[in-house]
């Protein structure tokens, strides 16, 4: 019987000893496998990336991206595998540079929470009454769930003139002081460099830490694209000649709407495209990111990604199906009149689209361009093709 009680109790304790063993193994792995753990992504759900408070932020550091922040600006990246450092407000290793005097500040308070802003650049010409910057602004008024957008655009102007009526008009405007250029005397060469002064201005943004979504002016805001900007891709841009495939290299790009993230590879590309402007002299930044975007895949591994007209449309070739449009861009479009007179056109459709009820609406048609716009769109597409 005592040795019974005896083995009883020795077996009991060498369940206990197993189990504490057991226990604080346990506890080692976990703690020595805690921190990978964390940075593990979720599964990502294709095409949703709001731009507004992403929830996802594992995923986007996977891919190399830019958390949530809600302090100073940043401005150095280490590499591929870290995020872009936080920098106090004085901007540490890269002084503000006048031409870019209070852009900081201005991205800041345009900015959404995640750190994105959306751009587009003005003239005199552009902002006057009844203009393209009026037709903009009320394309977001009116559009489904795009008015939640408006905050977040910052009207860069080219000209004191510009600037005062962007103030009267909206809330966040930055004059861009472009040094050497004589808004005096405004020729073929002073409108190159104003166009090339903006992918400076872009590469700025991305310096300071901020994600941006670039638009010409005349282009109509109708949905929220940011729904079809992937959390893959470091630019994700609009195409005149689509083939089908969002990664096919050969789409034929448009940079008057772009997307791009802030990281390594997003600065280097915008440096590398902006000294590209030497080597094809009298081209704007459009052809030449035409020419050079297989060099900036292969050397820089940049992620590239294209958007379906069908979605993101453009005078140039766009979707019919107005249940399905999101943006329509007034290019291949020449003359500031014709813009005018189509883009009224655009968002009187969108206006009668909007009031159909629900069993009409796919009966819906668009009326424009008008035919001369739609001849001339189609000249102007074939030439683009045959040159580049």
């Amino acid at each position: 019987m005592g040795k019974a009680i005896v083995a009883e109790a020795m077996a009991r304790q060498a369940v206990s000893f197993v189990l504490g063993a057991a226990a604080a193994l346990t506890l080692v792995l976990l703690v020595q496998y805690r921190a990978p753990a964390e940075g593990l992504s979720r599964a990502w759900t294709h095409g949703q990336i709001s731009g507004w408070r992403s929830s996802d932020e594992q995923y986007q550091r996977r891919n190399e991206t830019v958390r949530t922040v809600h302090q100073a600006p940043s401005v150095a990246v280490a590499g591929d595998d870290h995020h872009l450092h936080q920098a106090d407000t004085t901007l540490k290793g890269v002084e503000e540079a006048e031409e870019f005097r209070g852009l900081a500040a201005a991205v800041s308070r345009a900015a959404t929470d995640d750190r994105t802003v959306i751009i587009t650049c003005v003239n005199q010409a552009w902002v006057a009454p009844g203009s393209l910057l009026d037709l903009f602004l009320e394309s977001f008024r009116i559009g489904d769930g795009t008015a939640r957008l408006l905050p977040h655009v910052l009207v860069v102007t080219m000209d004191p003139a510009a600037h005062a009526r962007c103030l009267a008009v909206h809330r966040h405007c930055y004059q861009h002081a472009i040094p050497g250029i004589n808004l005096d005397f405004f020729g073929p060469e002073e409108w190159l460099d104003l166009v090339w002064s903006k992918l400076k201005l872009q590469r700025r943004i991305l310096e300071l830490g901020y994600g941006f979504l670039f638009t010409d002016v005349d282009v109509m805001w109708l949905r929220d694209p940011f729904k079809y900007v992937t959390a893959y891709a470091d630019m994700t841009i609009s195409s005149d000649n689509y083939f089908g495939d969002p990664d096919n290299i050969d789409n034929l790009p448009n940079t008057g709407f772009f997307h791009m993230k802030p990281n390594r590879r997003t600065i280097a590309m915008t440096k590398l495209w902006h000294e590209s402007r030497s080597k094809y002299p009298g081209l704007n930044e459009q052809p030449v990111f035409n020419m050079i975007k297989t060099r900036l895949v292969a050397e820089l591994g940049v992620r590239l990604r294209y958007l379906d007209p069908a979605h993101m449309g453009g005078f140039c070739s766009y979707g019919k199906d107005l249940g399905k449009i999101v943006t329509m861009h007034a290019n291949c479009c020449v003359g500031l009149s014709k813009k005018m007179r189509d883009l009224r056109g655009v968002l009187d459709d969108w206006r009668n689209y909007t009031m159909l009820p629900p069993w009409e609406k796919h009966r819906a048609e668009w009326t424009v361009p008008a035919p001369a716009s739609s001849e001339l769109a189609w000249k102007l597409l074939v030439t683009t093709l045959s040159c580049c």
